[in-house]
């Protein structure tokens, strides 16, 4: 049984990407709460990329540069690394999955926040819900 309740997505404005001599690559992230569980990137061949780094919070990394591309394309796995200014708070690798477009649906609530839209009844799906009492005045 699935027990996300919502998703919330984050832009990521600013990352690094460093591929070393063996052509791996690392990309800089800010840090944040918590482990991450079963991450994956997913990467679109272009421009953007979405780090499912648990199974409620994904970040999005935009405007990757073109030079960048065809490595992160062509790498089957690549280090995430969460910094907090300048020290390293986790490192751990993910996979990279190549898909033909980077699903983004949600209502923009900030600049670097999407939450993903739930209707009542996908809310009660994922909750697992078996009853439901009603309350209150009648309509």
């Amino acid at each position: 049984m699935e027990n996300q309740y919502y998703t919330m997505m984050e832009k990521q404005d600013f990352f690094e990407i460093i591929e070393n001599k063996y052509g791996e690559l690392a990309i800089f992230i800010d840090a944040r709460d918590g482990e991450p569980h079963e991450p994956i990137l997913q990467f679109d061949g272009k421009k953007t990329a979405l780090l499912h780094r648990d199974e409620r919070r994904s970040i999005i990394l935009d405007n990757i540069d073109s030079e960048t591309k065809d490595v992160l394309a062509e790498s089957e796995v690549v280090m995430i690394v969460e910094l907090h200014g300048d020290v390293v708070e986790r490192l751990y690798a993910v996979a990279v999955e190549n898909v033909e477009d980077i699903m983004l649906n949600g209502r923009r609530t900030r600049a670097d926040e999407i939450f993903r839209a739930k209707s009542k009844a996908e809310l009660l799906e994922s909750f697992g819900a078996i009853k439901t009492w009603t309350g209150g005045m009648s309509k």
